[in-house]
């Protein structure tokens, strides 16, 4: 479970005992026999999954799952008393970790007012104190293009969302007002999630941080020399203009004569998920989102899951095909426009590396988001990504720079429908989910700071260093193709294919169309994707459980407050994927959880913690731990309880059997044009990592 801090827990209590002033009386965290359903604030809660089939019957609820979860746990927002009681009859058992989401914002603003007024400037590439609207987004994609138009331009994407809104992205890179020159794309993206703020934060302060520091930074100079990068910062423009609008507080001493009390004001949407679909097949009349968003607690019914809404494996595993549910996949592959904008933004350039950001739980996610051994649209179990190894090792340089879990996306829960599912199988390119932050969707702005820039053991990295590493990945020639020769200059070259692509009821037909111009000198270099798609290519499917290798439990005696007890523990073993630390006392007093690698002087570094409210258990884990000796400290933060039991569980995938499933191979068509017109036609077959000569000669002798 993600840790709080001590003065968070104090603030909440604050938070709480303000609202009740005001005659608010919010439900406080409990057990599932506390069906409190007079008076409901929407809560974030831990349920126990300790299976597999415990995973899918909870994703069978309708519930609001977040992207928190392990190995046997995963965190739901419950916004009213019907998903409460959904839980409760479900006989999974939970604990409740954020009581009350409406106190918890009031806590946070109040945080982020504070930090405003005394910032006169971040530490961030734009300066920033505070959380942007969606104008403010807008704003500064126009004007960081204006101040350097040589390497930076805003782009509009081709579909206006439901309720009318243009979407903005940003594509920097050296001679970026010239055409398409063959170099290989970047792309980032934020807010598929209206709730998940920070996503677009860091998408955006990494287009400035590129913008601004072009031409002095030697690294980042020679980066968008060989590349272009593009950065859509808002993706779902409806929904996050709800929530960032209702995620306001109204301070009501401005209007209660000098009281002490703040309130939220309009706490409809500030945890709303999906975008402003009200009806499928129907476009709304601009601006009524609002209106039918008030029909459900949070605005979680309107809508679809535009992180479901993608082709690659549409309609399978964890995506709901009823509307009012939150992971609803939408009425057919990139039903909503919004999505239709990524999808033509990643179809018509060559993207070899993307990642789309979301909040929250420190995780890097790699394709494929099922489970190895589900059985999937060809009878046959889907398997791991072709590029397993690659995908893995690129993770592990970025989660060395963020300190998040380097993880399949299989291993929350299974997905479909989702941005690099679809993205990686479609094109070859690598592609990512960045779930920011340990523990809230949108937390005080000091802490997007921290997770931007690094803190603590990952100061000066954070996910800026994360993003250079995909960025370098992303120009780096071994993970893509390159086609090159001699063409007539100025000449069109464009690189086109078109196939089924199959979702989990069946297929729809794709198409990639990309092109360049060929340079003054007659020559191109084409960095491109290789032209077999992952999801048709020779695979090995492994059929793998998840199995505790060792455990280890430690009992321990009554403590007094402040006071701390140590537990040695030694990973032995290699390869291993989690280690997980519990603990658990019999009574509902407040123990935290510290976990440290000691190092070859002594020393010790943290590399997980846990410390939750008042009758919450402690949880953390730990991705891929290095085998050594670790320390494991119990604190007594405010408890009397006459003991406690910590176990250390060390998790691993076992491989229970493989078999190897041939694939195909495809080809690129590449043509030769002028003023439209084809002068010449290649077919091309190129790897990842391979590089093809395709002299057109023909092309030339015709100009």
């Amino acid at each position: 479970m993600s840790p709080l801090s001590r003065r968070t827990r104090v603030s909440a209590v604050a938070a709480v005992a303000a609202l009740a002033l005001a005659g608010v009386t919010p439900a406080l965290g409990g057990s599932s026999a506390q069906a409190d359903t007079a008076l409901f604030a929407p809560r974030l809660v831990t349920v126990d999954t300790p299976t597999r089939a415990d995973k899918e019957l909870l994703q069978r609820l309708g519930l609001d799952l977040t992207e928190h979860a392990g190995h046997d746990y995963v965190e739901v927002v419950l916004h009213d008393a019907t998903d409460l009681d959904a839980l409760l009859h479900s006989g999974l058992g939970y604990d409740v970790r954020i009581p009350d989401l409406i106190a918890r914002s009031v806590q946070n603003e109040q945080v982020n007012r504070a930090y405003a007024a005394a910032t006169l400037e971040s530490p961030l590439p734009s300066g920033r104190d505070a959380y942007r609207t969606l104008a403010d987004y807008n704003d500064d994609l126009r004007e960081l293009a204006a101040i350097r138009p040589a390497i930076a331009k805003r782009i509009t994407l081709p579909h206006k969302s439901l309720d009318g809104r243009t979407v903005y992205g940003i594509e920097i890179g050296r001679n970026v007002q010239a055409a398409e020159d063959g170099r290989p794309v970047f792309v980032l993206l934020g807010l598929h999630h209206a709730r998940e703020w920070p996503s677009g934060e860091l998408a955006m302060e990494f287009a400035y941080d590129l913008v601004q520091n072009y031409g002095t930074d030697a690294r980042i100079t020679g980066l968008l020399d060989r590349s272009r990068v593009v950065v859509v910062p808002v993706v779902n423009v409806d929904g996050f203009e709800l929530s960032r609008t209702d995620g306001s507080l109204v301070d009501l001493r401005e209007v209660d004569a000098g009281g002490t009390v703040s309130l939220l004001g309009t706490p409809g949407n500030a945890y709303k998920r999906k975008n402003c679909r009200v009806v499928d097949g129907q476009d709304p009349i601009d601006g009524t989102c609002r209106v039918a968003s008030a029909t459900s607690p949070g605005g979680y019914g309107v809508g679809v899951d535009l992180n479901r809404n993608y082709g690659g494996f549409w309609g399978g595993p964890g995506a709901s095909d009823v509307f009012a549910d939150p992971t609803y996949r939408g009425a057919g592959p990139f039903s909503e426009p919004e999505i239709q904008n990524v999808r033509e933004l990643i179809s018509g350039r060559q993207v070899t590396t993307m990642i789309s950001n979301h909040t929250f739980s420190n995780l890097v996610l790699r394709p494929n988001g099922v489970h190895p051994d589900t059985i999937g649209h060809d009878g046959l179990p889907v398997g791991n990504a072709p590029d397993e190894e690659a995908l893995k090792a690129l993770g592990a340089r970025m989660t060395a720079a963020n300190g998040y879990r380097n993880i399949h996306g299989w291993e929350l829960y299974d997905t479909t429908g989702t941005t690099e599912d679809w993205s990686y199988n479609a094109t070859g390119g690598f592609g990512y989910t960045f779930e920011i932050g340990p523990d809230e969707f949108h937390p005080p702005f000091p802490k997007v700071v921290d997770e931007y820039l690094g803190a603590g053991a990952y100061a000066g990295k954070g996910n800026r260093e994360a993003y250079l590493a995909a960025l370098e990945n992303a120009v780096d020639t071994a993970t893509h193709a390159v086609i090159s020769g001699k063409a007539p200059k100025g000449a069109t070259l464009r690189l086109r294919k078109e196939f089924s692509t199959p979702t989990w009821e069946g297929s729809f037909t794709d198409r990639l169309n990309s092109t360049m111009k060929v340079g003054m000198d007659g020559r191109y270099t084409w960095h491109v994707n290789q032209s077999t798609r992952p999801v048709v290519q020779d695979k090995l499917v492994e059929i793998t459980e998840d199995q505790p290798v060792r455990s280890q439990s430690f009992q321990g005696g009554p403590t007094t407050v402040g006071q701390s007890v140590d537990h040695p523990f030694t990973v032995t073993e290699t390869g291993i994927d989690v280690l997980q630390v519990d603990l658990d006392w019999p009574t509902p007093d407040d123990l935290d959880l510290e976990v440290y690698r000691k190092n070859a002087d002594g020393s010790l570094t943290e590399v997980g913690s846990s410390g939750n409210s008042v009758n919450e258990k402690e949880q953390t884990q730990i991705g891929a731990p290095a085998p050594g000796d670790y320390v494991l400290r119990v604190i007594n933060f405010a408890s009397i309880a006459p003991s406690y039991t910590l176990t250390a569980t060390l998790f691993d995938s076992a491989v229970v059997s493989s078999e190897e499933v041939p694939g195909l191979i495809e080809t690129w068509t590449l043509t030769c044009e002028k003023d439209g017109r084809v002068l010449q036609r290649e077919s091309v077959v190129v790897d990842r990592g391979q590089q093809v000569r395709v002299d057109l000669a023909e092309c030339s002798r015709r100009w």
